[in-house]
C-alpha cells in the first residue's frame, strides 16, 4: 500500500491524485438541515459545441408562424358571383366562412326548378332541413307546401325554394345580421343564376337579407319592392314580403294577411307574364 511521505497510509484523494485520476464527485459532509449542493461545473452548449449552440440561437430567434388570414369578404363575393350552380353547390358544402358550420350536419343551398319564374327565399333550415339537406321539410315545410298549391304552384314546377342562410342556427333561432352579410353572396348568386321573375320573401330575416333594415314585417306587407337586375341589361326584380311559414303555425289568426299577400304575389305574375314587363317601384329609402 503507498503511503505517504511520512510513513503513514495515503487518503483517497492523494491515492487517486498518485495514479493520475483526478475526483469527479467528492461527497461532501451532510448537515443536519440538507445536502449541500455539489460544486460541478456546468458546461454550456457554446462551450462544447458551437455549432450546436448556433443552431439552438438560430430556432430560437425565428419569427412566430404567421397567423391564419380569412379570404377577404370582397374577393370571397367576386369568386362566388362567377360560380356556376356545381361549384356553388361544393363551395356552400365546405363553407367555414361563420360560426354556424360548427353545429351543422350539411349545408342546404337549395331546392326547386333552377329556371323557375317563382323564387321563395326563408330564413334557415331547422333540424328536420339540416338533417335531410333540403329547405322546408319540416312542418312549416307542409305548409307551405299548401300555400303554394293554394295559387296554383308545386315545389319543383317553375318554383325555387331557398334560404337566408345556408346553415342551421342553433335551437331554430333566427339568424343573426353578420351571420345573414356572410351568406348573402350565395343567395345572390343563386338569384342571378335563377333569374325568378318574382320573389317572395318568407319572413324578417329574408326581407333582412334582400331588402336591408328597411322596417318592420308588418310595414312591409302590401307593397311591391325592387330587386337590381341580376345581369346587365336585365329587369328589377318585383319582390313581395310576407310571413314565414312557422310564424304562421304559432299564430293562426296571421294565416289570412298571409293569404292576401300570396293573392297578390299570384295578380303581381300574372301581370308579368300578359305584359312582360318586370318593372317595379323603387326600394324605399
Amino acid at each position: 500500500m503507498a503511503k505517504k511521505p511520512s510513513g503513514g497510509p495515503l487518503t483517497r484523494v492523494q491515492l487517486l491524485c498518485e495514479i493520475g485520476l483526478s475526483p469527479q464527485w467528492q461527497l461532501r459532509e451532510q448537515s443536519a438541515v440538507a445536502l449541500a449542493a455539489p460544486s460541478v461545473p456546468v458546461t454550456l452548449p457554446d462551450e462544447r459545441c458551437p455549432a450546436m449552440a448556433n443552431a439552438i440561437a438560430a430556432i430560437t430567434e425565428l419569427p412566430p408562424p404567421p397567423a391564419a388570414t380569412a379570404v377577404p369578404a370582397f374577393a370571397r363575393s367576386q369568386a362566388i358571383a362567377g360560380m356556376s350552380w356545381e361549384q356553388l353547390q361544393h363551395s356552400v358544402a365546405a363553407c367555414r366562412a361563420c360560426a354556424l358550420c360548427q353545429q351543422r350536419r350539411q349545408a342546404v343551398l337549395g331546392v326547386g326548378d333552377v329556371a323557375a319564374g317563382w323564387l321563395f327565399i326563408g330564413e334557415g333550415p331547422g333540424a328536420e332541413e339540416d338533417a335531410r339537406g333540403e329547405p322546408f321539410v319540416g312542418p312549416a315545410g307542409q305548409l307551405l307546401d299548401a300555400m303554394l298549391a293554394a295559387i296554383g304552384l308545386q315545389r319543383g314546377k317553375d318554383v325555387y325554394i331557398a334560404n337566408a342562410v345556408k346553415c342551421r342556427p342553433p335551437n331554430n333561432r333566427t339568424p343573426e345580421a353578420t351571420e345573414i352579410a356572410t351568406c348573402a353572396p350565395y343567395l345572390q348568386r343563386q338569384i342571378a343564376l335563377i333569374q325568378p321573375r318574382l320573389i317572395v320573401l318568407l319572413g324578417r330575416a329574408a326581407a333582412h337579407a334582400l331588402l336591408g333594415e328597411v322596417g318592420s314585417l308588418a310595414s312591409l306587407r302590401g307593397q311591391t319592392f325592387s330587386y337590381p337586375a341580376p345581369q346587365a341589361g336585365g329587369h328589377a326584380i318585383p319582390v313581395v314580403v310576407t310571413y314565414h311559414p312557422a310564424y304562421l303555425l304559432r299564430t293562426l289568426t296571421d294565416k289570412a294577411k298571409a293569404w292576401e299577400d300570396l293573392c297578390r304575389a299570384r295578380r303581381l305574375m300574372r301581370t308579368i307574364q300578359a305584359t312582360g314587363a318586370q318593372a317595379a317601384p323603387s326600394l324605399p329609402a
